[in-house]
């Protein structure tokens, strides 16, 4: 069974920083590209970075560029998104997914990514 299961969110004030983890199970970790999203209630899913199975490469968004910083672990098939200089307006879940990366260079297209953890709540108070 695949299963991706995120922990770390919770409340921190703004500027502060937060480490998220997706730890996941059920596939080889290595050929799958992890891809972090977030969505705010009534807003469309934005993908806020993305970490490739193969060399480890990752694409952020601009809003979170020098920021956020994805890394994976693919001994412990884990994957972190370390969060630093938080805003109010990065309150929202967070959730991590897994897409097969073909070539190794990541998944940009979050259309791709087959599996979906249930997510964690960062609450970013100013």
């Amino acid at each position: 069974e695949v299963q991706l299961v995120e922990s770390g969110g919770g409340l921190v004030q703004a500027g502060g920083s937060l480490r998220l983890s997706c730890a996941a199970s059920g596939f080889t970790f290595d050929d799958y590209a992890i891809g972090w999203f977030r969505q705010a209630p009534g807003k469309e899913r934005e993908g806020v970075s993305c970490i490739s199975g193969g060399d480890g490469s990752t694409v952020d968004a601009r809003s979170v560029k020098g920021r956020f910083t994805a890394s994976r672990d693919n001994a412990k098939n884990t994957v972190y998104l370390q969060m630093s200089s938080l805003k109010p307006e990065d309150t929202v879940v967070y959730y991590c997914a897994a897409a097969p990366d073909v070539d190794g260079t990541g998944v940009p297209d979050e259309n791709l990514y087959d599996y979906w953890g249930q997510g964690t709540q960062v609450t970013v108070s100013s």
